[in-house]
C-alpha cells in the first residue's frame, strides 16, 4: 500500500468517510419514508429509480469534462460537497417527494465526482498497480458502509438519538470528507504525474469514448449489471426466508465487511492474474450463489449466501476499473464516465425487470433467471478474453 500514490490513499480515506455518512442514512430511508412520512412502496421505488437514473445521466457529462486534468479536482470536491450538504437536510423533510428530490441531488453529486475520481486514480498510478489502487478505493468505500449502519443502529437502539437526529448527524463525517478531498486533489488532475510514473507502451491510443465504440469486454460487463439481482431484492429474499427486519442493518454491515476484505483481494488478483480472469471468477461465484438463493429455505442459509455475495463485488469492481483504465487510453474521463453511466443504466433497467419477475413469478424464478444469465456471460467471456489479458 505504501507504493501507491498519496492521492490514491487520500481518496481511499475520503471514500471511507463519505460512505460512513451515506450509509448512516440509506438503510434508514425505507423506515423514514414509510413510517415517518407516510409514503408507500411506490415512493420507495421512485426514490431509488430516480436517484440512480440521475447519477448515471450525470456521469456521462462528468466523464467528458474530466478528460481535462485541471477540471478533475473541482469536479471531485463539488460532487462531495453536494452530497455532504444535502444529505442532512433529509432530516427536516415533511413529505416523501422532498426525500426523493434530495436523494436525486445527492446522486447528482455522486455522478459528478465518480468519473473524475477514477480517472485521477488511473492517471497517477503505475499501470502495474492499478488493480491494487482501485482495490484500496473500493475496500475503503465498503469499510465506511460497515461503520455507518453500525453507528446508526447503536444510536437508535440505545435511544441516544431519534431517527431525524441520526440523519442530521451525517454532517459530522461529511465535513471531514471535504477537507480530505480538497487535500487529495490540490495538485490538480494528475496526468503529468502519470507520465512520470510511466504508462504501459501497450496502452490503446486515444478514443472518443469507451461508450461510443465499446469493446466486447465492456458490453459484457454492462450485461452483468443488467442481469445481477439488486441488493434490495436480496434483502427482501432474506426477510422472506426468516431474517428479522430488526437485524437487517447488521446483515448489511456484515456484507460490507466481506466486500471490503475481498476488494483488496480482487485488486491484487487483477494485477497478478489479469482483470478479465478475476472478473470471470466473480461472475461464476455470482451464478452459483444466485442458484443457492433460488433454492434456499432457511434464515441461516440466507445469511450465509448474502454474506458470500459480498465477495462478488470484491472480485468484480476493482478489475472492472483497472480494465476500463487500460482501454480508455488517454481519455480516462470519458472512459470512466461511459463505464459508470452505462453500467448504472443497465443496473436500473435490470433491477426493474427482475423486480417485476420477482413479484409476478416468485423469488425462485427471478434468482434462477439471474443465475442463468450470469452463467451465460461466463461462457461468453473467452470471446473477449484476449483484449483483457495483461500486456
Amino acid at each position: 500500500m505504501n507504493r501507491l500514490p498519496r492521492e490514491v490513499r487520500l481518496l481511499g480515506a475520503v471514500s471511507l468517510l463519505n460512505d460512513f455518512a451515506s450509509e448512516m442514512i440509506y438503510p434508514l430511508l425505507p423506515a423514514f419514508v414509510t413510517g415517518v412520512l407516510g409514503g408507500g412502496a411506490a415512493a420507495l421505488g421512485a426514490l431509488d429509480g430516480a436517484a440512480e437514473f440521475a447519477a448515471a445521466f450525470v456521469k456521462f457529462a462528468a466523464g467528458r469534462l474530466a478528460d481535462r486534468a485541471k477540471r478533475r479536482g473541482p469536479l471531485i470536491v463539488l460532487g462531495y460537497a453536494i452530497a455532504v450538504l444535502v444529505r442532512p437536510v433529509i432530516a427536516a423533510t415533511a413529505a416523501a417527494w422532498q426525500v426523493i428530490a434530495l436523494r436525486v441531488v445527492d446522486r447528482i453529486g455522486k455522478g459528478l465526482r465518480t468519473p473524475p475520481r477514477d480517472a485521477l486514480i488511473a492517471d497517477v498510478t503505475p499501470a502495474e498497480l492499478r488493480g491494487r489502487a482501485f482495490g484500496l478505493q473500493r475496500g475503503m468505500d465498503h469499510a465506511g458502509a460497515v461503520l455507518g449502519p453500525l453507528v446508526a443502529w447503536w444510536l437508535l437502539t440505545m435511544h441516544v438519538a431519534a431517527l431525524r437526529t441520526v440523519i442530521a448527524a451525517s454532517l459530522i463525517p461529511g465535513t471531514l470528507v471535504l477537507g480530505l478531498a480538497a487535500w487529495a486533489v490540490k495538485d490538480g488532475g494528475g496526468r503529468r504525474k502519470s507520465e512520470k510514473v510511466g504508462e504501459s507502451n501497450n496502452t490503446p491510443p486515444p478514443s472518443s469514448s469507451v461508450l461510443l465504440r465499446p469493446p466486447p469486454s465492456v458490453l459484457l460487463i454492462s450485461l452483468f449489471y443488467l442481469l445481477r439481482m439488486p441488493e434490495t431484492l436480496v434483502i427482501l429474499r432474506s426477510q422472506q426466508l426468516g431474517v428479522a427486519v430488526a437485524t437487517v442493518p447488521l446483515l448489511w454491515a456484515a456484507v460490507h465487511v466481506v466486500k471490503s476484505a475481498t476488494s483488496f483481494v480482487g485488486g491484487a488478483w487483477s494485477d497478478r492474474l489479469g482483470a478479465g480472469r478475476t472478473m470471470w471468477i466473480g461472475w461464476v461465484c455470482y451464478a452459483a450463489l444466485a442458484v443457492g438463493l433460488a433454492l434456499a429455505q432457511t434464515a441461516g442459509q440466507a445469511w450465509a449466501l448474502f454474506l458470500a455475495l459480498g465477495s462478488v463485488a470484491g472480485l468484480t469492481e476493482s478489475p472492472e476499473r483497472a480494465l476500463v483504465a487500460r482501454l480508455a487510453g488517454s481519455r480516462q474521463g470519458s472512459g470512466f464516465g461511459s463505464y459508470h453511466g452505462v453500467t448504472g443504466l443497465a443496473a436500473l433497467v435490470g433491477g426493474v425487470a427482475l423486480g417485476v419477475l420477482y413479484q409476478g413469478h416468485g423469488a425462485g424464478v427471478a434468482f434462477a433467471a439471474s443465475a442463468a444469465g450470469a452463467g451465460a456471460l461466463a461462457l461468453l467471456w473467452p470471446l473477449a478474453a484476449r483484449e483483457t489479458a495483461p500486456r
